[in-house]
């Protein structure tokens, strides 16, 4: 029996165009970015809701959408009996809006026809591409016990991460009573927050929003009615504040947003460690995403496997893996070593005669080939890399963007489906 919050909608925002992401969201939204091998990111957010019987949820996106689409389209089918469903809401130009989403708060706006819709209550926002894992039903319980308007998920974070963030204080009963985005340091002395004792000892004094709200349905029809308000943290939340009761929940868990290279590829990374902050084998706290009914990967002669994540389907011949993240469909062949690499995998396999075709024609097959040493390296699906490639990723690289890698913050990230040839060294 499917049991749902009936009052909750969750509303995901898809992100912008994902500039810090690029390459990897050059051809797909950034929800549908590959994460943990198997994953995309939207499924992060999606699965919190369902772990919490949240199962009314429209995602919102404009860029590079089609990916998204059949994702979701190929992997949450609900009960034909129930209410349950989750849409994608790309933007649309219309008579009343002729223009993209202009901001968090605009998407939610020229949606707001397509929520009406629905029966709700309480409106849950959520973001499309941030890692965690949260039982929304505290936070709606908090939301409800406390008569608040507007609730805010947020973060106990130290001096160093403030700047980035949006940066609250409360009063005795946890109702936030001023707002700054993103303080300068020389202010930070001034929006110290009590904090647990646990989140104090390492520094944490400093509540910042995450960037997840519960609005009462009946305001966030009235605050949407406004079209001057393009963004929810730089404008709707600091005006709320002085005139609506928004109140803090205090949430002390793992929470990573994945905004740029950098932290996408420590998050992923991270999924390697012997305990891991974010846990895929948490039983209650379940990640779902397509089921692809693929093979047990496979793992033939010395390979070596050290402190590593391997998805299904992976076929791993005489290599070393090490520190690394390798995704579903993976090929690597004899003698190469992976250290501290997010290999997506494949889309599809090449069979046996695709793969004789290629070697008569010298083809580089989809994988990657022999002899390789690949380190500090990001690489996207359906990529062929050739035998003897060297990718030596680290802070001793430039940023550059080339047709086939770009490099950031020292990290190399092999494009969507390039080729590099054999021999190919950076």
């Amino acid at each position: 029996m499917l049991i749902m919050n009936n009052d909750i909608l969750a509303i995901i925002l898809g992100g912008g165009q994902g500039s810090r992401l690029a390459p990897l969201t050059e051809s797909r939204s950034k929800p549908a970015v590959p994460i943990g091998g198997k994953y995309r990111l939207v499924d992060i957010p999606i699965s919190n809701c369902i772990n919490s019987d949240i199962k009314r949820m429209f995602v919102l996106t404009q860029f590079n959408s089609a990916s998204l689409n059949q994702h979701i389209k190929n992997t949450y089918l609900f009960s034909t009996f129930s209410r349950a469903f989750v849409d994608i809401l790309a933007a649309e130009q219309t008579p009343d809006n002729p223009t993209w989403f202009q901001g968090t708060a605009d998407a939610v706006r020229q949606c707001m026809q397509h929520f009406m819709n629905h029966q709700f209550d309480y409106a849950l926002i959520l973001s499309g591409d941030q890692l965690y894992q949260m039982n929304f039903n505290e936070m709606i319980q908090a939301h409800k016990e406390s008569g608040a308007s507007i609730t805010i998920a947020t973060l106990p974070v130290t001096a160093k991460e403030a700047p980035e963030f949006g940066i609250l204080k409360t009063n005795e009963d946890s109702i936030i009573t001023s707002f700054i985005e993103k303080p300068h340091r020389d202010l930070l002395p001034q929006w110290t927050s009590e904090t647990s004792e646990e989140m104090q000892q390492g520094g944490r004094n400093y509540l910042a929003s995450m960037g997840i709200y519960i609005f009462n349905r009946d305001l966030l029809v009235q605050l949407m009615s406004n079209p001057d308000t393009k963004d929810f943290g730089k404008e709707i939340i600091p005006q709320s504040i002085d005139n609506q009761k928004v109140l803090s929940f205090q949430y002390e868990g793992y929470w990573t947003d994945i905004g740029n290279i950098d932290s996408f590829f420590e998050a992923n990374l991270g999924l390697t460690d012997e305990i891991p902050q974010f846990n895929l084998f948490d039983d209650k706290n379940r990640v779902y995403t397509r089921s692809r009914i693929l093979p047990p990967s496979k793992i033939t002669g010395t390979t070596t496997v050290k402190q590593s994540i391997v998805s299904e389907g992976c076929i791993l011949d005489h290599c070393t893996i090490e520190d690394s993240v390798i995704g579903i469909r993976s090929r690597i062949g004899s003698d190469s070593v992976i250290q501290k690499c997010y290999i997506m995998g494949s889309d599809f396999y090449q069979n046996i005669d695709e793969l004789t075709a290629n070697e008569m024609n010298q083809v580089i097959n989809i994988g990657i080939g022999q002899r390789c040493k690949i380190s500090y390296t990001i690489v996207d699906k359906n990529c062929r890399i050739g035998n003897d490639v060297t990718l030596n990723g680290g802070p001793h690289l430039q940023d550059v963007n080339t047709p086939l890698y770009t490099v950031k913050d020292g990290i190399i990230v092999v494009k969507k489906g390039v080729t590099i040839p054999d021999g190919f060294t950076i």
